[in-house]
């Protein structure tokens, strides 16, 4: 499958935390780095998630917003 989106970072999975409705996915890109993503539960049936998992996060934004 071909994406239009840039930014594809691999990794693995972490934790899955269901909710009633949504899910937290932590995914270990290295470095000491996570990358943390809120889908829905049924998102995480369908694509079957589970803890170490190789996945890619795709990351297609408008705008980023910095803080300091």
């Amino acid at each position: 499958m071909k994406l239009s989106t840039r930014n594809q970072i691999k990794g693995k999975v972490t934790e899955v935390a269901k909710g009633k409705v949504m899910a937290k996915v932590k995914i270990d890109i290295g470095g000491g780095n996570v990358i943390t993503s809120t889908i829905t539960v049924d998102a995480v049936n369908d694509l079957k998630l589970k803890k170490g998992d190789a996945v890619t996060a795709l990351i297609k934004a408008s705008s980023v917003m910095i803080g300091k």
